[in-house]
């Protein structure tokens, strides 16, 4: 919110009281404008700007207060005027062009928190820094978003039907209102480490009932490959004998009837008794 100036301020009696000046900065014109005009009712001036009085005492108390707190190159910048009002209403009209670039980069942020959705694949930490990010953006725009308000969304944008468990104890056990940020992501961390934790295992069972699965599949189709082998092989061995069996008889009677068209010439004698 800027630099805060005290500014020391004398009381009846002689004793005196330190009232702190708020410092302009250039995104914090809202909240300083409250502050200073606290602090000039507190001093009794504030009638000045009010009024557009141009009273001595009053305006030159008011017109110091405000240069106590605007930075020095703003000061150059006004420093020429004669009232407290019109040093006041210079910088209101320097500041509102800001003012409003400052409510549109709000309202854009706010839009973006309340869109935002904590993706499946999406880490804790990883959600949880988004939300930090933007609040931390929407604080310096002058908007703080409260605690409890980060704790609710960050509970109500986590995938149900990963999270519905754990959100539903959570909710059950804590009083959200007073439960901080930072405690919230550490159960949900926790929560997600056993998650993935049993996830990984249940994994491994798959894998590994796949695995005897396949095994049993290749030993099933190997026994029954060895049985038709063993059938081709009785097979072949049955023709190859009767083909054995038939080459060798014809062989046989082939010689035989050899022997017998040249028995002539082979036994002369036998063959002229038999003629």
């Amino acid at each position: 919110m800027g630099e805060v100036i005290p500014v020391t301020m004398k009381k009846e009696g002689g004793s005196s009281s330190s009232i702190k000046c708020p410092m302009l900065t250039s995104s914090n014109y809202t909240v300083w404008a409250m502050r200073m005009k606290i602090t000039l009712k507190v001093h009794k001036v504030w009638e000045v700007i009010e009024t557009e009085s141009v009273n001595g005492d009053k305006n030159d108390l008011a017109t110091a207060l405000l240069f106590q707190s605007i930075p020095e190159a703003l000061i150059l910048q006004v420093g020429d005027l004669d009232t407290a009002y019109k040093v006041w209403d210079a910088i209101k009209l320097r500041h509102m062009g800001a003012e409003r670039v400052r409510e549109a980069r709000l309202q854009t942020l706010m839009a973006e928190f309340d869109q935002l959705q904590m993706k499946d694949s999406e880490k804790i930490d990883d959600f949880a820094g988004k939300l930090s990010e933007i609040s931390s953006k929407s604080t310096a725009l002058g908007v703080n978003i409260e605690e409890p308000k980060l704790v609710r969304k960050f509970l109500k944008c986590l995938p149900r039907k990963k999270y519905i468990q754990i959100v539903a104890s959570l909710e059950q056990v804590l009083d959200l209102n007073n439960t901080g940020f930072e405690d919230i992501i550490g159960r949900l961390k926790a929560y997600e480490e056993r998650v993935s934790e049993e996830t990984e295992v249940e994994e491994e069972k798959g894998k590994l009932m796949y695995a005897n699965s396949e095994s049993q599949k290749y030993q099933s189709n190997q026994s029954d490959n060895g049985g038709s082998t063993a059938r081709i092989f009785v097979s072949c061995s049955k023709k190859h004998k009767v083909e054995n069996d038939e080459t060798q008889n014809a062989d046989e009677l082939m010689m035989h009837e050899l022997v017998f068209l040249n028995e002539k010439n082979v036994v002369p004698e036998k063959f002229e008794t038999n003629a």
